[in-house]
This record gives structure tokens, sequence and C-alpha cells, in this order.
């Protein structure tokens, strides 16, 4: 019930957002978004469109690139970061450069290319294994805590 008694579920100023219990989304869509944000200095979101129901999809979206939308409720986006209980660092070509030239390993464009690939593939499975069980969306209510499921 609200402070007037109305019950919630008929509070036309009460967000739908509080019905999510849980987030669906591709690993393979958290991976592009945080690397979009890294190389590119994106804004990439995951986002969850209303209708909000108890279980949702949170698709990958450039933050800023919708246009207006109609009615009350508005879509969530999701940084990725907060889909992570850690953020591994992505590496850089200017460090993957450094630190073969700090190896044994003569310099070559090819080596670099070969190395940074190799370490791009760790981060990604860094990240793999940095996914987290649980998110904490923003809504107009507050935050609200949700269960994540991965898929791919």
């Amino acid at each position: 019930m609200t402070d007037d008694g109305r019950s919630e579920a008929g509070d036309p100023h009460r967000s739908e957002a509080r019905r999510i219990r849980s987030l669906a989304v591709t690993t393979d869509d958290v991976l592009t978004a945080l690397e979009a944000n890294e190389r590119r200095d994106r804004s990439a979101v995951l986002r969850v469109t209303p209708p909000f129901a108890g279980r949702m999809r949170a698709r990958l979206h450039l933050d800023g690139a919708e246009g207006e939308y109609d009615g009350d409720v508005r879509p969530i986006h999701v940084p990725p970061e907060r889909l992570l209980r850690e953020t591994p660092g992505f590496p850089t070509v200017d460090e993957t450069g450094d630190e073969l030239r700090a190896s044994e390993e003569p310099y070559t464009p090819e080596r670099h290319r070969e190395r940074h690939a190799e370490a791009v593939a760790a981060w990604r499975e860094a990240v793999r294994d940095a996914l987290a069980d649980r998110v904490t969306l923003s809504t107009p209510e507050g935050p609200h805590d949700v269960t994540v499921n991965y898929l791919g």
C-alpha cells in the first residue's frame, strides 16, 4: 500500500521495474559492451526495455542512441561493469608492445599482433570468470537487486 491507501499495483507513479526478479544477458553482449567502452570510449550499456516482467532480457545498446520514449516508464540501462564481481584491466596495444620489447623474443609487428590477440583472449576469459550472479538496478524507487542468468 502507498501512503494514501492505494495499492502499489494500481499506483500509476510506481515504476514497473520492481517486478523484475532476473535478467538474462548474453555473455558476448557483456564482453562487447566492456570492450567498446575500453577501446573506443563508447557508452555501451545493457538495456532492459519496458514493459517489465519477472524475467527480462538485457541487450547491448549505445546509451544516447535512442529517440524519445513513449509513456512514463523508461528503459533501464545497466553499465556492463556492474555485471562483474571485479573488473579485469583491459590490455592496451602499448602495454602489450612494451611487454614484448622487454621479453627475450625479438620484437616484430606480427609478434605484437599475436601477443595482443592472446592478451585480449585472456582478458575475455577473466571477464567470463568474474561475472556476477546478481546486479543492482537503478530504478525510480531506488536500488533494486535481481539475479542474472548468462546465455552463451
